[in-house]
């Protein structure tokens, strides 16, 4: 610590405003053999360097350490693997040959995947889809700091797609949107069976994430025939006059509990 002050290239300081320095934890690193527990034994690496030269390596952390990626991992997960890491092997973010210290920072007194807004930042600084869907009009608040990615997805892995924290999308949705659970008298079949058939999770251009605008997304699987939203061009109005069944909230001005009822008479969904 006589070298990695503040005004060191590497500081290390403030670890010991975190867990990892806890003196009094047994668990911690800092309590064990101190820096060498994730750093490996110093040896040369503590004689002070000839003008011009560099000190002895030590294992170091990062993208570009010269450390092996499997190396740093292993070091972490000696003490952190646990229910929510057992499936970073073989994990996408494993197999893309990513490090703990590519996301996380050891030393800082705040480990920046902890806040919403820099996690947010860690995430898209890869993720670039996801970052243009959230930038669109609906959309989670995520780019406002009022959810983190890890509320659905666990980096680490899962049993699941996507690494999804749960075994199905729509129990992962319910857990905040809960009055879509039911169980309803009158249930919508696409609502029961996967929620992203209708919406966009990560953002959409029209409004409630929807993948699509009303009647378009209905009639991907409701046949128009018959039904007054056939008429998109006025025929049997006045010229140039649209259905008024297709203005407003189009299919659910009638439909209005389209994730299903309660009501004795909502078969249709009208009630």
């Amino acid at each position: 610590m006589k070298c990695h002050d503040e005004d060191n290239e590497y500081p290390v300081l403030p670890i010991f405003k975190t867990k990892h320095g806890e003196l009094n934890d047994p668990n911690t690193p800092m309590a064990k053999l101190q820096c060498e527990t994730c750093h490996g034994p110093v040896g040369d690496h503590k004689k002070k360097a000839k003008k011009g030269q560099k000190k002895a390596p030590i294992r170091a952390f990062g993208k570009n350490a010269w450390t092996p990626i499997a190396e740093q991992n292993g070091v972490c997960l000696n003490c952190h693997l646990d229910h929510n890491r057992m499936n970073w092997s073989g994990g996408p973010h494993e197999n893309e040959d990513m490090a703990c210290a590519d996301c996380h920072v050891v030393h800082a007194r705040k480990d920046p995947m902890l806040e919403a807004r820099s996690q947010t930042q860690k995430c898209m600084s890869c993720h670039l889809k996801q970052r243009a869907e959230f930038n669109r009009t609906s959309s989670h608040p995520i780019r406002f700091g009022n959810m983190r990615c890890t509320q659905c997805h666990n980096p680490h892995g899962s049993f699941s797609d996507n690494q999804l924290k749960a075994t199905h999308k729509n129990e992962l949705c319910y857990t905040c949107h809960t009055e879509k659970r039911g169980p309803l008298l009158w249930a919508h079949a696409p609502v029961a069976e996967d929620c992203t058939l209708c919406h966009s999770p990560h953002g959409s251009l029209h409004q409630a994430l929807l993948k699509k605008r009303p009647p378009l997304l209905c009639q991907q699987c409701h046949a128009a025939a018959g039904h007054p939203s056939v008429a998109y061009s006025g025929s049997g109005l006045p010229s140039g006059t649209p259905n008024q069944f297709l203005l407003g909230k189009s299919c659910l001005n009638c439909h209005s509990q389209v994730h299903g009822s309660n009501h004795p008479s909502g078969v249709k969904l009208l009630r």
